[in-house]
Protein backbone atom coordinates (compact mmCIF):
# COMPACT_ATOMS: atom_id res chain seq x y z
CA UNK A 1 0.00 0.00 0.00
CA UNK A 2 2.89 2.35 0.73
CA UNK A 3 4.20 1.78 -2.78
CA UNK A 4 0.74 2.51 -4.22
CA UNK A 5 0.62 5.81 -2.29
CA UNK A 6 4.07 6.84 -3.56
CA UNK A 7 3.16 6.09 -7.18
CA UNK A 8 -0.18 7.92 -6.91
CA UNK A 9 1.53 10.93 -5.31
CA UNK A 10 4.14 11.00 -8.06
CA UNK A 11 1.43 10.97 -10.73
CA UNK A 12 -0.33 13.86 -8.99
CA UNK A 13 2.95 15.81 -8.90
CA UNK A 14 3.40 15.30 -12.63
CA UNK A 15 0.00 16.89 -13.23
CA UNK A 16 0.96 20.07 -11.36
CA UNK A 17 4.34 20.55 -13.06
CA UNK A 18 3.10 21.82 -16.44
CA UNK A 19 0.67 24.17 -14.70
CA UNK A 20 3.45 25.86 -12.70
CA UNK A 21 5.90 26.17 -15.61
CA UNK A 22 6.39 29.82 -16.67
CA UNK A 23 7.40 30.89 -20.16
CA UNK A 24 8.88 34.21 -19.07
CA UNK A 25 8.35 37.45 -17.25
CA UNK A 26 5.60 39.36 -19.02
CA UNK A 27 6.30 42.74 -17.43
CA UNK A 28 10.01 42.48 -18.23
CA UNK A 29 9.25 41.69 -21.88
CA UNK A 30 6.89 44.66 -22.13
CA UNK A 31 9.42 47.00 -20.55
CA UNK A 32 11.98 45.90 -23.13
CA UNK A 33 9.48 46.59 -25.92
CA UNK A 34 8.62 50.05 -24.61
CA UNK A 35 12.33 50.89 -24.28
CA UNK A 36 12.87 49.97 -27.94
CA UNK A 37 9.90 52.15 -28.89
CA UNK A 38 11.27 55.14 -26.98
CA UNK A 39 14.75 54.67 -28.45
CA UNK A 40 13.35 54.68 -31.98
CA UNK A 41 11.41 57.84 -31.20
CA UNK A 42 14.49 59.66 -29.88
CA UNK A 43 16.63 58.52 -32.81
CA UNK A 44 14.12 59.70 -35.42
CA UNK A 45 12.97 63.05 -34.08
CA UNK A 46 14.79 64.66 -37.01
CA UNK A 47 11.72 63.71 -39.06
CA UNK A 48 9.92 66.47 -37.16
CA UNK A 49 12.49 69.13 -38.06
CA UNK A 50 12.57 71.95 -37.02
CA UNK A 51 10.42 71.08 -34.00
CA UNK A 52 12.58 68.36 -32.44
CA UNK A 53 12.65 70.04 -29.02
CA UNK A 54 8.90 70.68 -28.97
CA UNK A 55 8.30 67.12 -30.21
CA UNK A 56 10.46 65.58 -27.49
CA UNK A 57 8.60 67.64 -24.91
CA UNK A 58 5.27 66.46 -26.33
CA UNK A 59 6.36 62.81 -26.27
CA UNK A 60 7.58 63.12 -22.68
CA UNK A 61 4.37 64.83 -21.60
CA UNK A 62 2.19 62.15 -23.22
CA UNK A 63 4.14 59.15 -21.91
CA UNK A 64 2.15 57.11 -19.38
CA UNK A 65 2.85 54.41 -16.79
CA UNK A 66 3.69 51.84 -19.50
CA UNK A 67 6.46 54.11 -20.86
CA UNK A 68 4.49 54.42 -24.09
CA UNK A 69 3.46 57.83 -25.48
CA UNK A 70 -0.20 58.33 -26.23
CA UNK A 71 -0.33 59.28 -29.95
CA UNK A 72 -3.43 61.43 -29.47
CA UNK A 73 -1.97 63.17 -26.43
CA UNK A 74 1.44 63.78 -28.01
CA UNK A 75 -0.10 65.14 -31.20
CA UNK A 76 -2.42 67.41 -29.22
CA UNK A 77 0.41 68.80 -27.08
CA UNK A 78 2.53 69.52 -30.16
CA UNK A 79 -0.40 71.08 -32.03
CA UNK A 80 -1.23 73.34 -29.10
CA UNK A 81 2.40 74.44 -28.87
CA UNK A 82 2.42 75.37 -32.56
CA UNK A 83 -0.87 77.28 -32.27
CA UNK A 84 0.08 79.15 -29.10
CA UNK A 85 3.48 80.21 -30.44
CA UNK A 86 2.19 80.78 -34.00
CA UNK A 87 4.87 78.52 -35.43
CA UNK A 88 4.78 78.06 -39.21
CA UNK A 89 7.04 76.67 -41.89
CA UNK A 90 7.69 77.74 -45.48
CA UNK A 91 4.39 78.22 -47.32
CA UNK A 92 2.54 77.00 -44.17
CA UNK A 93 1.55 80.47 -43.05
CA UNK A 94 -1.48 79.13 -41.21
CA UNK A 95 -0.38 77.76 -37.80
CA UNK A 96 -3.54 75.61 -37.67
CA UNK A 97 -2.55 73.79 -40.86
CA UNK A 98 1.02 73.50 -39.65
CA UNK A 99 -0.12 72.05 -36.32
CA UNK A 100 -2.17 69.38 -38.07
CA UNK A 101 0.73 68.48 -40.34
CA UNK A 102 3.14 68.00 -37.45
CA UNK A 103 0.48 66.32 -35.31
CA UNK A 104 -0.13 63.73 -38.02
CA UNK A 105 3.60 63.23 -38.48
CA UNK A 106 3.95 62.72 -34.72
CA UNK A 107 1.30 59.99 -34.85
CA UNK A 108 3.02 58.27 -37.75
CA UNK A 109 6.37 58.42 -35.96
CA UNK A 110 4.87 56.76 -32.87
CA UNK A 111 3.23 54.05 -35.00
CA UNK A 112 6.52 53.35 -36.76
CA UNK A 113 8.31 53.24 -33.41
CA UNK A 114 5.77 50.71 -32.15
CA UNK A 115 6.45 48.55 -35.20
CA UNK A 116 10.20 48.93 -34.62
CA UNK A 117 9.75 47.74 -31.03
CA UNK A 118 7.97 44.62 -32.29
CA UNK A 119 9.76 43.88 -35.57
CA UNK A 120 13.19 45.28 -34.69
CA UNK A 121 16.18 43.12 -33.76
CA UNK A 122 15.36 43.14 -30.05
CA UNK A 123 11.67 42.52 -30.70
CA UNK A 124 12.41 39.55 -32.95
CA UNK A 125 14.84 38.19 -30.37
CA UNK A 126 12.15 38.39 -27.67
CA UNK A 127 9.69 36.60 -29.94
CA UNK A 128 12.25 33.94 -30.81
CA UNK A 129 13.05 33.27 -27.14
CA UNK A 130 9.35 33.10 -26.28
CA UNK A 131 8.62 30.61 -29.07
CA UNK A 132 11.64 28.52 -28.10
CA UNK A 133 10.47 28.48 -24.49
CA UNK A 134 7.02 27.36 -25.60
CA UNK A 135 8.43 24.48 -27.62
CA UNK A 136 10.77 23.48 -24.79
CA UNK A 137 7.87 23.39 -22.33
CA UNK A 138 5.84 21.27 -24.73
CA UNK A 139 8.71 18.80 -24.99
CA UNK A 140 8.92 18.69 -21.20
CA UNK A 141 5.19 18.03 -21.00
CA UNK A 142 5.53 15.19 -23.51
CA UNK A 143 8.36 13.73 -21.44
CA UNK A 144 6.25 13.96 -18.26
CA UNK A 145 3.36 12.26 -20.05
CA UNK A 146 5.51 9.42 -21.35
CA UNK A 147 7.07 8.86 -17.93
CA UNK A 148 3.65 8.89 -16.29
CA UNK A 149 2.40 6.38 -18.87
CA UNK A 150 5.28 4.02 -18.10
CA UNK A 151 4.81 4.37 -14.33
CA UNK A 152 1.08 3.77 -14.71
CA UNK A 153 1.66 0.62 -16.77
CA UNK A 154 4.07 -0.79 -14.18
CA UNK A 155 1.74 0.13 -11.33
CA UNK A 156 -1.37 -1.36 -12.97
CA UNK A 157 0.48 -4.55 -13.87
CA UNK A 158 1.75 -5.03 -10.30
CA UNK A 159 -1.61 -4.14 -8.77
CA UNK A 160 -3.40 -6.62 -11.01
CA UNK A 161 -0.96 -9.36 -9.99
CA UNK A 162 -1.65 -8.56 -6.34
CA UNK A 163 -5.39 -8.67 -6.98
CA UNK A 164 -5.01 -12.10 -8.62
CA UNK A 165 -2.98 -13.41 -5.69
CA UNK A 166 -5.46 -12.06 -3.12
CA UNK A 167 -8.39 -13.46 -5.08
CA UNK A 168 -6.85 -16.93 -4.96
CA UNK A 169 -6.59 -16.63 -1.18
CA UNK A 170 -9.96 -15.00 -0.50
CA UNK A 171 -12.36 -13.16 -2.79
CA UNK A 172 -13.66 -11.14 0.16
CA UNK A 173 -10.32 -9.58 1.04
CA UNK A 174 -10.91 -5.80 1.49
CA UNK A 175 -7.51 -5.09 -0.08
CA UNK A 176 -8.89 -6.22 -3.45
CA UNK A 177 -11.33 -3.31 -3.54
CA UNK A 178 -8.62 -0.90 -2.45
CA UNK A 179 -6.31 -2.10 -5.22
CA UNK A 180 -9.04 -1.89 -7.85
CA UNK A 181 -9.87 1.68 -6.77
CA UNK A 182 -6.18 2.56 -6.93
CA UNK A 183 -5.97 1.14 -10.47
CA UNK A 184 -8.99 3.17 -11.56
CA UNK A 185 -7.60 6.31 -9.93
CA UNK A 186 -4.22 5.77 -11.59
CA UNK A 187 -5.84 5.36 -15.02
CA UNK A 188 -7.95 8.47 -14.42
CA UNK A 189 -4.87 10.45 -13.41
CA UNK A 190 -3.08 9.32 -16.57
CA UNK A 191 -6.03 10.44 -18.70
CA UNK A 192 -5.94 13.85 -17.04
CA UNK A 193 -2.24 14.13 -17.84
CA UNK A 194 -2.90 13.33 -21.49
CA UNK A 195 -5.72 15.86 -21.65
CA UNK A 196 -3.53 18.58 -20.12
CA UNK A 197 -0.77 17.72 -22.57
CA UNK A 198 -3.11 18.14 -25.53
CA UNK A 199 -4.56 21.34 -24.07
CA UNK A 200 -1.06 22.73 -23.63
CA UNK A 201 -0.33 22.10 -27.30
CA UNK A 202 -3.55 23.83 -28.35
CA UNK A 203 -2.78 26.85 -26.15
CA UNK A 204 0.77 27.01 -27.50
CA UNK A 205 -0.49 26.94 -31.09
CA UNK A 206 -2.97 29.70 -30.26
CA UNK A 207 -0.24 31.85 -28.71
CA UNK A 208 2.06 31.31 -31.69
CA UNK A 209 -0.75 32.29 -34.06
CA UNK A 210 -1.47 35.40 -31.97
CA UNK A 211 2.20 36.41 -32.18
CA UNK A 212 2.13 35.95 -35.96
CA UNK A 213 -1.06 38.00 -36.30
CA UNK A 214 0.55 40.74 -34.21
CA UNK A 215 3.39 40.94 -36.72
CA UNK A 216 0.88 41.28 -39.57
CA UNK A 217 -0.93 44.01 -37.63
CA UNK A 218 2.30 45.97 -37.35
CA UNK A 219 2.74 45.80 -41.13
CA UNK A 220 -0.82 47.04 -41.55
CA UNK A 221 -0.09 49.97 -39.24
CA UNK A 222 3.01 50.78 -41.29
CA UNK A 223 1.00 50.70 -44.51
CA UNK A 224 -1.62 53.02 -43.03
CA UNK A 225 1.11 55.37 -41.82
CA UNK A 226 2.66 55.39 -45.30
CA UNK A 227 -0.71 56.12 -46.92
CA UNK A 228 -1.32 58.97 -44.49
CA UNK A 229 2.13 60.38 -45.21
CA UNK A 230 1.54 60.23 -48.97
CA UNK A 231 -1.76 62.06 -48.61
CA UNK A 232 -0.10 64.68 -46.42
CA UNK A 233 2.71 65.16 -48.95
CA UNK A 234 0.16 65.54 -51.73
CA UNK A 235 -1.75 68.16 -49.77
CA UNK A 236 1.44 70.01 -48.92
CA UNK A 237 2.53 70.03 -52.57
CA UNK A 238 -0.89 71.37 -53.55
CA UNK A 239 -0.64 74.17 -50.99
CA UNK A 240 2.85 75.05 -52.20
CA UNK A 241 1.63 75.16 -55.80
CA UNK A 242 -1.30 77.35 -54.80
CA UNK A 243 1.01 79.69 -52.87
CA UNK A 244 3.39 79.88 -55.82
CA UNK A 245 0.55 80.63 -58.20
CA UNK A 246 -0.79 83.32 -55.87
CA UNK A 247 2.66 84.91 -55.68
CA UNK A 248 2.95 84.87 -59.49
CA UNK A 249 -0.46 86.47 -59.90
CA UNK A 250 0.39 89.10 -57.32
CA UNK A 251 3.64 89.90 -59.13
CA UNK A 252 1.84 90.13 -62.47
CA UNK A 253 -0.88 92.32 -60.98
CA UNK A 254 1.66 94.66 -59.41
CA UNK A 255 3.21 95.26 -62.83
CA UNK A 256 -0.10 96.32 -64.37
CA UNK A 257 -1.60 99.77 -63.71
CA UNK A 258 -5.26 100.55 -63.30
CA UNK A 259 -5.67 101.05 -67.07
CA UNK A 260 -4.30 97.62 -67.88
CA UNK A 261 -1.04 98.97 -69.27
CA UNK A 262 2.36 97.67 -68.26
CA UNK A 263 4.78 100.36 -67.00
Amino acid sequence: MKKIFIITSFLSLIITLPATAQLGQVWTDFQSYSADLQNHLRNNLNELNPLQIQSQSAITGATGELNIPNPLGAGEILSNDININLLSSNYETNPLINSRVFGNEMNRLIFRSSAAGTLGNNGQLRTKIKLQNIERELKNIDAFSEEADKINQDFVSEAQNQVSQLTQISSNNPLIGTLLNAINQSNLTLQQIRIQRDQSKIIAETLAQTIHENQLLQYSNLNLASIGEQIEDTNRARRVDNSTEAARLLRTTSQTDLFGRKP
